[in-house]
């Protein structure tokens, strides 16, 4: 049997989310960059850039429900029932 590594995910600097300071030193850094960004994105929709608008609708409206088939070469995956039952001490 194979050892469950997933307690070591953390053990490398730099891992892991960003402190709140971190990120907003980052929103600090970019803010100035805010009125060009924009700009850039709204030249993108106005010239018809696929990019642009796909973006302007994905954080607009969001991203679309993603269906996922779960299927085996068109044929469906048939899995066993697992029944679960209470057992009292």
């Amino acid at each position: 049997m194979q050892e469950d590594k997933r307690k070591y995910n953390k053990g490398h600097k730099g891992s892991g989310r960003k402190s709140r300071s971190e990120e907003q030193k980052l929103i600090e850094n970019l803010t100035p960059m805010n009125p060009k960004a924009l700009e850039a994105l709204k030249k993108g929709i106005d010239g018809g850039e696929q990019w642009a608008v796909k973006l302007f609708f994905e954080y607009f409206y969001g991203k679309p429900q993603q269906k996922i088939d779960i299927t085996s070469n068109e044929e469906s995956i048939n899995l066993p029932v697992t029944k679960f039952f209470n057992v009292k001490d």
